[in-house]
């Protein structure tokens, strides 16, 4: 079953190399790997590690989490949509690689609040106490980087009182 992964995982990069409009030897210097490693497992021939898997993303400009998932790395089933929105939100071309980093911290926050945090999932419907601290941060008047303290309502606590 491994090597129907990783030929999937190799078909998959062809295809966003081919788009991306860079050669195999373009990609494979962008990303720090040699030529025919980088052909060997665009055949289905080698898996790679996490750490080349990262590398590649980063140089084609794509969710590294995705290609987690199509080398079997991280489960499918689980993660399909966390992994999904992050891709989305990774190949945006309208957005800088600071504004892709803030909406993602921001995403993970929404996530942990409501229980969906790495760890939560295994749990059931109690948040672990790591999760909900997390989660309250981001509420309160935590600082994410790029965006400064919180200082406007939106809690789902209630309407908030106004005075006069």
């Amino acid at each position: 079953m491994a090597s129907l992964n990783v030929g999937n995982l190799g078909e998959y990069l062809r295809e966003q190399r081919r788009n991306a409009q860079l050669s195999l030897r373009q990609l494979a210097d962008a990303a720090g790997v040699s030529n025919p490693y980088l052909s060997q497992i665009e055949r289905g021939l080698r898996k790679p590690s996490a750490e080349v898997l990262q590398q590649v993303a980063k140089a084609l400009r794509i969710s590294a989490e995705t290609l987690y998932v199509r080398a079997g790395i991280l489960d499918a089933e689980r993660d399909r949509d966390d992994v999904e929105t992050r891709a989305v939100i990774l190949a945006d071309p309208s957005l800088n690689e600071r504004q892709k980093q803030v909406l993602l911290q921001i995403y993970e926050s929404f996530r942990k609040e409501n229980g969906f945090g790495t760890d939560a999932d295994d749990t059931g419907d109690e948040v672990p106490a790591q999760d909900a601290t997390a989660g309250d941060a981001a509420e309160g008047g935590a600082s994410i980087p790029g965006l400064g303290p919180r200082t406007t309502g939106g809690s789902d606590a209630g309407p908030q009182q106004t005075a006069g």
